[in-house]
């Protein structure tokens, strides 16, 4: 009986890659990725139309905390509103069309990934949003309110506030954003054990370099230099650097017994 050797698999080219059954080349994965460049686009450009609609109800909105101090509203540039308008519209935009803008990158990716991975790729991107949410919701609803009431109460015995609507606006929405940022920590932290660039030990001898950190982030975050305000955003960022370190636990690589 003669032997025969299996034949040898067909070698698939640098520049070609299966997707879907199919092979696809560098070409078409560009083409691919203008087509979803373009839909990202246009939802966040209806999105600017249905938030320039009610440009003037997110401004009142963003306005509430302010309203319990004798502050008044001011611009002094013929198109300082304008300006003002037309940003508060586009962060609305991007707000509404980040489910668009989250689904196409995340077609775009996935059919490089195995079925795991993409069950890992969803389940975080779920908790992306769902932290970021809780970030923003915490800085307009607890931490802006003291942060105001530090900066419009100081010296109001010798001036009163006369605030531009542009600087106001900028404030609230940097503050809000970059809130919002930080409580991205679980999952980064999460990551970073999870493709074995630290453990959860190590995360956890780590506990006095994060809580300074925390109150470094907080310095730069908030925009008051008043210690309660600052602490007010640090405590729920040191703790959810330690709820990052349970989900950096259960997520690590387990090594071979």
């Amino acid at each position: 009986m003669t032997y025969r050797a299996p034949p040898e698999p067909v070698p698939v080219p640098p520049s070609e890659e299966i997707v879907g059954g199919k092979y696809m080349t560098i070409t078409e994965h560009l083409v691919e990725l203008r087509s979803r460049l373009l839909i990202a686009a246009l939802a966040v450009v209806g999105g600017l139309a249905v938030s320039a609609a009610f440009g003037n109800d997110i401004i009142a909105f963003l306005k509430e905390p302010a309203e319990g101090h004798q502050v008044s509203f001011q611009f002094i540039e013929p198109f300082e509103f304008v300006v003002t308008y037309f940003r508060v519209s586009l962060l609305g935009g991007l707000v509404i069309a980040m489910p668009v803008i989250v689904y196409e990158a995340l077609m775009f990716i996935s059919p490089g990934l195995t079925g795991k991975e993409k069950r890992w790729l969803y389940a975080s991107t779920a908790g992306a949003s769902l932290l970021f949410l809780g970030g923003v919701a915490f800085a307009y609803y607890v931490a802006l309110p003291p942060s105001l009431n530090f900066l419009f109460n100081f010296g109001e015995d010798i001036a009163q506030p006369n605030i531009r609507i542009g600087s106001y606006i900028d404030f609230v929405t940097r503050l809000v954003f970059w809130t919002g940022v930080t409580f991205e920590t679980p999952l980064i932290v999460m990551f970073l054990a999870r493709f074995r660039i630290v453990s959860a030990g190590q995360l956890l001898r780590w506990w006095r370099i994060a809580i300074v950190v925390a109150f470094v982030i907080a310095a730069i975050v908030t925009p008051t230099i008043d210690p309660v305000t600052q602490a007010l955003v640090a405590g729920p960022v040191i703790a959810l650097y330690f709820f990052g370190i349970v989900l950096a636990w259960l997520v690590q690589p387990r090594r071979p017994a």
